[in-house]
């Protein structure tokens, strides 16, 4: 279906399209994908990612799109050839990933900061994305049960903070920073996944308090990732950081809460198996 066609339905319907669509490509390939195309298909992801993030930049078009091209290629390049230093590459990014969505991104809203100086929107953007990729990986590598697991944290607060933000909305989250999201919102979020972590305590046979825990932390992270892409998109004035995907703007509106949930994640889990 060409999705340019559904540019006269509502906002609901574009964005319930373009999820079923992109849902029916990601999973299948999550769990029947081999790993060096797993490997290729996600750094194509983060490239367009880049060149949406050098774009709010306001990077030159070469340059985006220059920008794009070593994003994706630096990831594919470190994988193949670290060789038996990769675990230390992925524990370093993750590290970095950590550091930057514990204390930089919390800081960088508190103060409004700009930084418009290519250099540093360079840098940052490196930090934002290539520990995704590596996060993409090593959850993919733990089994796509897994991988999809700690998305659906995401997908289920999304969905959630949605609908519920529609339908009782009235006190806004952070209005300087992106007035759309309210109180209400994350408060769906918070109770749809205390379901899911019940769900998936009797799938996993784990503790349903722990879970909910650590789904609860992952919901702080993915507002605050959906929060940080939102006043980088103010400070650019552009509402969407894309038009690739209907109903949802571009592929770094799509993924935002991604880049600060899954190094995280899989920061946990890598911990979690050096402790065992």
């Amino acid at each position: 279906m060409d999705l340019a066609k559904t540019a006269s339905w509502s906002p609901l319907a574009r964005r319930i399209l373009t999820a079923t669509l992109l849902l029916a490509v990601f999973v299948p390939a999550a769990l029947w994908a081999p790993p060096w195309l797993w490997a290729v298909l996600m750094a194509g992801v983060i490239g367009a990612a880049a060149h949406e993030w050098a774009s709010l930049s306001h990077f030159s078009v070469r340059a985006a799109y220059l920008y794009a091209v070593l994003m994706a290629a630096i990831a594919l390049l470190l994988n193949t050839f670290s060789g038996t230093d990769w675990p230390l590459f992925q524990s370093g990014l993750i590290l970095l990933a950590l550091a930057f969505w514990l204390a930089v991104a919390p800081l960088w809203l508190l103060g409004r900061w700009h930084a418009p100086q290519p250099f540093v929107r360079a840098a940052v953007g490196l930090v934002v994305l290539l520990p995704t990729w590596v996060a993409l990986i090593y959850l993919h590598e733990r089994g796509p049960a897994v991988l999809l697991g700690v998305m659906a944290v995401v997908w289920i607060a999304d969905t959630a903070a949605y609908f519920s933000g529609r339908q009782f909305g009235r006190h806004k989250l952070a209005p300087a920073i992106s007035p759309g999201k309210t109180w209400e919102g994350v408060a769906g979020a918070l109770a749809a996944l205390a379901i899911y972590a019940v769900v998936l305590s009797q799938l996993t046979a784990l503790p349903s308090l722990s879970l909910f825990f650590m789904v609860a932390g992952l919901l702080y992270l993915s507002v605050l990732g959906d929060l940080f892409e939102s006043w980088i998109k103010r400070v650019a004035g552009m509402k969407d950081s894309g038009t690739l995907l209907p109903g949802h703007g571009g592929v770094l509106d799509r993924i935002d809460a991604l880049t600060s949930t899954l190094p995280i994640a899989a920061g946990m889990l890598m911990w979690l198996e050096h402790a065992a």
